[in-house]
């Protein structure tokens, strides 16, 4: 889709469609009172007669309406006036984009873009709606023999409230497109089936990647690994046929000097559980355990589009988990590529198998902060459900730089404990640590044995079992969290 912003009043735009709110109680907004002047009061005569109330989201589309030049007006619902806020505003342009698509217009002129929203500019705005207008009507269907009809709408102009606000609307343009960009790349690797997305698919997205954007791409191989002593990663990859493999990408974009920041993701492409197998019900779903790695690869093109100023480092080990003869059983001990054994209670608690030795490569970087991002935990589903993030970190400063972002990008995280205390579910008889504590506080337990690897620089985790993708008749990928990571990254840029 192509997006625009303009500023410019509705009733004299010629357009296939122009989209104005109504709040509840039917009180017009600027611009659908502009309309109804305009139009000899006719959407409040339509209004009175009890079409549309103002419910956030409902909409109502009226053709021919006097007197203006567009071809059509969506009037949609936008709650109470003071209520109107981040989820409101996102709410409504979700419903707006979805009722346009439907109308068969290939083009239409937003103006709920131009509603106050409290604390955000015309940038917020504006990135938001494009965010949510590409996420709306999103749809995975080349996999299938007969692809869903194409969309109609192909063209949204953005209009702003004042010529003042057309620089902030400029650079909330080239995020927003970015950002959605990214999220669609996320998407498409997450809802890619098990046997078509393996670790060397990713390798090859990766390397396609750096050759499009100009980031470095470099992908170790099993012999690697093994050089580099990565015992505890190279565990897991082994009751699987697909080799496992370790991608590091580099974006270039600040001084040689300056320490850069590394975002490490999961790459599980699919989870079986390994010999701790996993119940049967829901098991495809397990083809979105790389959703970490889907989404530091998706926010690597971000940062290159952008052209972010600033070092960036992503690190993806990646393999399969899957019962074998020659799979880790539970009891096997494994040496990490810190020297550190693991005892390995619980074959399906292997991303954090993989991740140890990933954070420990991080060392030789000297990194200014590490993120990692990971669907690690059913635990973070049961504490925070599907709407947050988990969050836990060894520096309160890089975690409260990760809330902000989040709170930003309407991509929110909650942060959780990470206390000494925890450590000691982490005990073992045989080995220097367990690789799980049991059930009480599983989501932090599970960060407290990565953060054993975490200890020479800022390090948070990110547990986004919860957030990553939806199940039920809207299965598939969030695309979440590149919005938190890409504006992260801003935030370390200075933007």
């Amino acid at each position: 889709m192509e997006f625009s912003i303009k500023v410019a009043g509705p009733e004299k735009q010629k357009t296939a469609c122009a989209v104005v709110g109504v709040f509840d109680t039917r009180k017009l907004s600027d611009a659908a009172k502009a309309i109804d002047q305009a139009s000899g009061s006719h959407l409040s005569a339509v209004l009175k007669h009890g079409d549309l109330d103002g419910k956030l989201g409902a909409t109502l589309l009226l053709h021919k309406v006097p007197n203006v030049a567009c071809e059509r007006v969506l009037l949609v619902g936008l709650g109470k006036a003071g209520e109107f806020h981040d989820k409101q505003y996102r709410d409504a342009v979700r419903a707006a984009v979805k009722a346009v698509n439907e109308t068969g217009a290939a083009e239409a002129m937003l103006y709920l873009t131009e509603l106050p929203v409290r604390r955000h500019d015309a940038a917020w705005k504006v990135e938001q709606a494009v965010v949510v207008a590409r996420d709306a009507l999103y749809r995975f269907d080349q996999l299938k023999s007969k692809q869903d009809a194409a969309r109609p709408l192909r063209r949204l102009s953005l209009n702003l409230a004042g010529r003042g606000d057309l620089k902030a609307g400029e650079l909330g343009l080239g995020r927003g497109k970015a950002i959605a960009e990214a999220m669609q790349l996320a998407k498409d690797l997450g809802n890619m089936p098990g046997n078509i997305c393996t670790p060397s698919h990713l390798a090859d997205q990766a390397r396609k990647l750096g050759k499009r954007h100009g980031l470095a791409v470099q992908v170790l191989e099993r012999a690697d690994m093994e050089k580099l002593g990565m015992g505890s990663f190279l565990s897991v990859a082994k009751g699987s046929r697909q080799p496992p493999k370790f991608i590091v990408m580099q974006h270039k974009g600040g001084n040689k000097k300056d320490k850069p920041v590394v975002l490490v993701g999961k790459g599980i492409t699919f989870d079986a559980g390994g010999i701790s197998l996993k119940p049967a019900g829901e098991m495809d779903e397990m083809k979105y355990d790389m959703s970490g790695a889907a989404s530091v690869l998706a926010t690597m093109q971000a940062a290159a589009e952008l052209k972010l100023p600033l070092n960036v480092v992503a690190l993806i080990p990646t393999c399969e988990n899957l019962p074998d003869g020659a799979a880790n059983k539970p009891g096997d001990i494994v040496t990490s590529m810190s020297g550190q054994t693991i005892e390995v209670l619980n074959t399906d608690a292997e991303g954090r198998l993989i991740l140890c030795d990933a954070l420990t490569y991080a060392e030789r970087f000297e990194p200014a902060a590490v993120v990692d991002v990971a669907t690690l935990t059913g635990a973070c589903v049961i504490a925070l459900g599907h709407v947050a993030t988990g969050l836990l970190a060894n520096n309160d400063a890089l975690a409260h730089e990760l809330l902000r972002a989040g709170e930003t990008a309407y991509d929110r995280a909650w942060q959780m404990p990470l206390w000494d205390d925890y450590q000691e579910q982490l005990k073992s008889n045989f080995a220097d640590m367990a690789n799980i504590g049991g059930r009480p506080g599983g989501t932090i337990t599970a960060a407290a044995f990565l953060s054993r690897f975490a200890e020479k620089y800022h390090w948070a985790h990110l547990d986004i079992a919860g957030t990553a993708w939806r199940s039920g008749k809207d299965k598939g990928s969030t695309g979440r969290p590149v919005p938190l990571l890409v504006h992260f990254l801003l935030g370390r840029a200075g933007g």
